[in-house]
């Protein structure tokens, strides 16, 4: 069975993909493609084709020296070519494969395909979502999703986390903001003598998709000290700003065994340099088209990010001399336009304030000594604002337990929670980010709706 197994994953029996043939050097053997065509130039004596299969930024030429092998070729079509590698006699590509022969698979019809080569507008292709991926612009996202999650990976793997799996519905609200999805089964109509009306609850009591993997990470990490997850979040909030999605992504990490809001700042500062550090031609692409300024690379290097506390950040904003719309003040949270200056103007670089008011902030952080603040931060970025946030976890039974009823939550809920430091809870602490606004400082784009497949936000949902 295990050599039935190693013989059923072996990747010649799916064949090579562009970007493995484009890493080939030419030889005499026959080379079999799989794509889609992106471009098509017939001549009088010879034509060409780019293809794509969308496994990187580059295209693969092909070569017909009989051009009516050609001619069933159009933009969008999906097509198997058989030929020779040869190395490339034209500019702007090292090899090129030369056709012995050419199928259609899949036929495009060039009047009607909406992927046409003119500027597509970025609504448009909203509108089209299901299509859009097979833009460049759109494959190079999905690359970097990927290749981003991969470097995320490697960093955890190497710091000795565990990745786990967290549930995606919940009965609790982690952030306490009640903007959740409540989650119900559809209403049935039984018939029948002995029919009874069901519970309209299917697990007898509120569900919701989770805002947070936070607290079950929480659980977890009492157990494994070093936990992380990657996975889908779910926020009702009707906001229509560049940073908001219905559904997004949540990398989230917690640990035991720290007692210093400096530490997890480390560690996330570590985290992002590495993937900062990572050559990626997807990301060069999509930085190229825009604005240069907005390019997070210069920040990868040894230069510490800066540090400052919430106070602090207040009274920079104060005396900054900017006339911001909300005007800064102690006890209100920093928006927007507060985040932006302290990352871009006072600091330049990113900027993790830390030690906020516990009034503006969730029940599960540490008290701070001073009894006013909480040991937590949030890192601000360049040209996005907050990126990660995170904090100390509240590890004294008592104090916990009082911030419980002080935040006016359902404590028999929480009951489990709370538990967790009654049976040999250890200081710890976390942190969440979101992965699309991640992606968006990554490569230079600026609304995160570009930054996921399919963006779901109030009252858009077209897939």
């Amino acid at each position: 069975m295990t050599q039935h197994l190693v013989s059923a994953l072996n990747p010649t029996r799916l064949g090579r993909t562009i970007r493995q043939i484009l890493a080939s050097k030419p030889s005499k053997e026959a080379v079999l493609v799989h794509g889609w065509v992106k471009s098509v130039r017939v001549q009088k004596r010879v034509a060409f084709a780019m293809i794509h299969d969308g496994t990187t930024v580059q295209n693969l030429q092909v070569v017909f020296q009989d051009p009516k092998l050609a001619k069933p070729l159009t933009n969008g079509a999906s097509v198997r070519l058989r030929g020779i590698l040869t190395p490339s006699l034209g500019a702007g590509q090292e090899t090129e494969l030369v056709a012995e022969s050419v199928d259609v698979l899949g036929a495009c019809d060039p009047e009607t395909y909406p992927i046409q080569k003119q500027t597509l507008t970025t609504e448009y292709l909203r509108d089209h979502a299901h299509l859009r991926a097979r833009t460049d612009a759109q494959g190079a996202v999905l690359r970097l999703r990927d290749s981003t999650m991969r470097c995320l990976h490697n960093f955890f793997q190497q710091n000795d986390f565990t990745y786990v799996h967290t549930p995606i519905i919940t009965s609790n609200d982690a952030e306490g903001a009640g903007e959740t999805f409540r989650i119900a089964p559809l209403p049935s109509h039984p018939t029948g003598p002995d029919a009874k009306e069901k519970d309209s609850e299917f697990f007898h009591k509120p569900s919701f998709l989770t805002v947070s993997s936070q607290l079950h990470l929480e659980a977890l990490s009492n157990a494994v000290a070093r936990v992380w997850t990657l996975s889908p979040c779910f926020r009702a909030e009707r906001s229509q700003t560049s940073r908001h999605l219905a559904e997004f992504w949540m990398l989230e990490a917690e640990w035991a065994f720290t007692s210093s809001v400096h530490d997890i700042c480390d560690v996330v500062e570590a985290s992002l340099k590495h993937v900062l550090g990572f050559d990626s031609l997807d990301r060069n692409l999509l930085l190229k088209e825009a604005d240069k300024s907005r390019s997070p690379v210069a920040v990868a290097s040894e230069i510490p990010w800066a540090r400052i506390t919430y106070t602090d950040a207040i009274r920079e904003l104060q005396q900054s001399g900017e006339r911001f719309q909300f005007a800064p003040a102690w006890g209100a949270p920093l928006q927007s336009e507060h985040e932006r200056w302290l990352a871009e103007v006072f600091a330049g670089r990113p900027i993790f304030v830390r030690d906020y008011p516990a009034a503006i902030k969730p029940f599960y952080m540490r008290r701070n000594d001073d009894g006013k603040t909480v040991a937590c931060f949030d890192l601000l970025v360049p040209h996005i604002g907050e990126l990660v946030g995170g904090s100390l976890r509240e590890e004294r039974l008592d104090l916990l337990k009082a911030a419980v009823k002080q935040h006016e939550l359902d404590e028999e809920a929480y009951r489990w929670y709370v538990e967790l430091r009654r049976f040999g809870g250890a200081p710890h602490g976390g942190y969440g980010m979101g992965f699309e606004r991640l992606i968006s400082w990554l490569s230079g784009i600026e609304n995160v709706r570009e930054c996921i497949p399919m963006p779901r936000w109030s009252g858009r949902m077209l897939l």
